[in-house]
């Protein structure tokens, strides 16, 4: 009975020890999940800049969809585009409009170094003289710089009320609902929101590169082991369409803090240079982390 006493109470003790470590690992905010973080949220931001700019390039270029200077669009001559009603045809308001940009198959290079392929498929009403605009898009067989992206989500385009400091500019709210499988064949799902404002260059339409976006919002990441991780925009992001020159990630400063049962830890994306380096600090040790390819 002892030797059976014994028995039972060191199965106990060794089921409590493993329990305690699978909780403290399960507690822990790993570099590995930040930059898996990082990377999702790389390719949030090339989506949202290609359905923005094809969305309201229908409004501007009935005869290709395309930017009038392909050096300030948010994706090269690579990809093809095509539209319902077909191009050259006249739209008239509240006409649903489907757009498909096609990636193709072996992989198209956007002017910011990042490797995309597949399509994105974009549907919306032609409103012309509305302030707010709903766009839903979806992936067909898409990849960003081989992580394969899956769901449908729905993008919104608001104008601002102008005051005497900030004329009225376009805030875009991004829903995000999707499934992001890792070329290892880790699966995350996000589900989410981003808001997106463009604070500088909205006056000058036809120049890409001098506009900046300033990035709000918080998500929820499901892990493989099905773990929750909490991110949320902390000091606001800042985008510079200029870094798509030096062709370097496009997000130069701001914090995002992630959370996992009481435990913190932060992304700091830096002092506004084109880099491609983030700060990932946890239990007051940092580490960099290289952004996109």
């Amino acid at each position: 009975m002892k030797n059976a006493t014994k028995f039972i109470l060191g199965l106990g003790l060794a089921i409590t020890l493993f329990s305690c470590s699978k909780d403290e690992e399960e507690r822990i905010i790993t570099q590995d999940e930040a930059s898996v973080n990082a990377k999702i949220d790389l390719a949030n931001d090339d989506v949202s800049d290609v359905v923005e700019e094809q969305e309201s390039s229908t409004y501007s270029n009935s005869v290709d969809g395309r930017n009038e200077d392909p050096s300030f669009s948010a994706f090269s001559a690579c990809a093809t585009i095509s539209r319902v009603p077909a191009f050259g045809t006249p739209i008239t308001p509240g006409t649903t409009v489907t757009k498909t940009i096609d990636f193709g198959t072996v992989g198209c290079t956007l002017n910011n170094g990042n490797v995309v392929k597949g399509k994105i498929i974009i549907t919306f009403v032609y409103q012309p003289d509305a302030t707010s605009h709903t766009i839903t898009y979806t992936f067909d067989d898409f990849y960003h710089n081989t992580i394969k992206f899956v769901g449908t989500k729905t993008f919104t385009r608001v104008m601002s009320v102008e005051t005497p400091n900030s004329p009225s500019h376009p805030i875009v709210t991004m829903n995000m609902d999707l499934t992001a499988t890792f070329p290892n064949g880790n699966v995350y799902t996000r589900v989410g929101q981003r808001v997106r404002e463009i604070i500088e260059g909205y006056n000058t339409p036809g120049n890409l590169l001098d506009n900046v976006y300033r990035v709000t919002g918080s998500w929820t990441t499901t892990y493989p082991n099905t773990s929750d991780l909490v991110s949320t925009i902390t000091t606001p992001l800042r985008v510079r369409m200029s870094c798509l020159t030096p062709h370097k990630p496009l997000l130069v400063s701001g914090i995002i803090t992630f959370e996992r049962n009481g435990n913190t830890a932060t992304l700091d994306y830096g002092n506004g240079d084109c880099d491609n380096l983030a700060v990932y600090t946890v239990n007051g040790n940092s580490f960099n982390i290289v952004i996109g390819n």
